[in-house]
């Protein structure tokens, strides 16, 4: 095992990378009484087009195939759940499907190694059938139909496609009922063969443990064929434009107030590693200035009532695309929107305010130190930065040396005019 050690953090990760190419991760917590671990593979919903293992044509696969075998694994041979298994133990297990990661996961007090071999265990025993994908199916439509339904989720999803001509995360992480009735179990074998390899995959446990004997039942299981896992993935992204696919996107629900998402495009992309971590770090400084609470704008939009609390707004950053999105409820939606890039070019006339750069990038550190308190936080963040090439024990000493210059720069590169769009949910007429 080799050891990451941050002595600001005082906190340790063992790391080994087993036979079967699984990188496993382990930080040591004495005192907690939670212990978590999650089973992650780098795979989401945007992976529809790559060539699988074991052949030599790339293929695209149905959207939402990424969710659906999400689904299936827990569906074991004998006919049971791998669920039970983890309530027997008094386990809390999930999962979930984003667009760049599945990750499956449990937490305990007790009987914690035994469900973590249960953990590794299922995930490497697909059961998919002609008649457990049907069934499935109805279970998935059902949930698109109630997403459907959903305004956040709609102001959310219509943004994504003003914003993305091409890339596919513009597409619903579930798919459509459409394109989910398409999907076969040869097709869900293809996928879970190609990305659930154990060299696409990473374990990372956190706890009140044992480092030696993690490593042991992490290497226990392995139901893999090490040769047949050599081949690098090879995967296939459309090609993305710098403009936005349409400015403004509405639609129509049964609510009483209109409901908005204002994002902006980034068109930094491709980049990895540090030089990643480093962008999403002054650029998320950036948004804390200018949208959050007692801020200019936020004042502003405020005392007109154009806002309410639910007024926010981040930055979501991956390697092949990022943007920042605000949102919220709104009387007047487009003049929030104007508001904003009113602000917006302001703050490009007359600078930042150097001492809310210092109050808001103080605030950052102290709630990131306080995040180390929660396991789910550590163990989650980590495997997500970690499919980026971050190491996220690196994440402090990176805010650190954020400059005032840097933040400057990026509000003038990014938040730009031609790349913002609106998406609006407005009540039903």
């Amino acid at each position: 095992m080799k050891k990451i050690v941050n002595e600001i953090l005082k906190e340790e990760v063992y790391y080994e990378k087993l036979e079967n190419g699984l990188d496993v991760y382990f930080m040591p917590k004495p005192g907690f009484t939670k212990k978590y671990a999650i089973l992650a593979t780098n795979y989401g919903s945007n992976e529809l087009e790559f060539i699988p293992i074991g052949e030599d044509k790339k293929t695209r696969v149905n959207e939402g195939i990424a969710h659906f075998l999400e689904h299936k694994m827990f569906e074991q041979p004998d006919g049971g759940n791998a669920f039970d298994k983890f309530s027997k133990w008094g386990a809390s297990a999930n999962a979930f499907t984003n667009f760049t990661m599945t990750a499956y996961l449990f937490s305990a007090t007790e009987n914690f190694y035994d469900s973590l071999e249960h953990l590794i265990d299922y995930v490497q025993t697909p059961y998919f059938t002609d008649e457990n994908v049907e069934k499935e199916k109805g279970i998935i439509e059902q949930e698109i139909k109630m997403y459907n339904d959903d305004p956040d989720w709609n102001v959310y999803f219509n943004c994504l496609k003003a914003l993305y001509v091409n890339y596919p995360v513009r597409v619903d992480i579930a798919g459509s009922v459409e394109s989910i009735n398409k999907i076969t179990k040869e097709e869900l074998y293809k996928c879970y063969n190609t990305f659930y390899n154990p060299g696409n995959m990473a374990l990372f446990v956190v706890g009140d443990l044992d480092a030696d004997k993690v490593m042991e039942v992490a290497k226990k299981v392995n139901h893999y064929d090490v040769e047949k896992l050599s081949s690098e993935i090879q995967r296939f992204y459309p090609e993305e434009p710098k403009e936005v696919n349409e400015k403004e996107v509405v639609a129509q629900f049964p609510i009483s107030m209109p409901m908005f998402n204002i994002a902006f495009k980034d068109d930094k992309v491709g980049i990895t590693g540090k030089e990643l971590l480093r962008k999403e770090i002054v650029t998320e400084i950036l948004i804390d200035m200018i949208i959050k609470r007692g801020s200019k704008l936020f004042e502003d939009l405020y005392m007109k009532g154009l806002i309410n609390d639910n007024f926010g707004g981040g930055f979501s950053s991956q390697v092949d695309y990022g943007f920042t999105i605000i949102g919220g409820d709104s009387k007047d939606p487009r003049e929030v929107k104007k508001v904003i890039l009113e602000h917006i070019d302001q703050y490009k006339k007359d600078g930042l305010n150097k001492d809310e750069f210092d109050r808001v990038k103080k605030k950052k550190i102290g709630n990131f130190l306080k995040y180390f308190d929660s396991v789910n936080f550590i163990a989650n963040s980590f495997l997500s930065y970690n499919f980026k090439d971050i190491n996220l024990l690196d994440y402090l000493d990176e805010i650190k040396a954020v400059n005032f210059e840097e933040v400057e720069e990026r509000l003038k590169a990014h938040l730009k005019e031609e790349y913002c769009v609106i998406s609006i949910v407005e009540p039903s007429k």
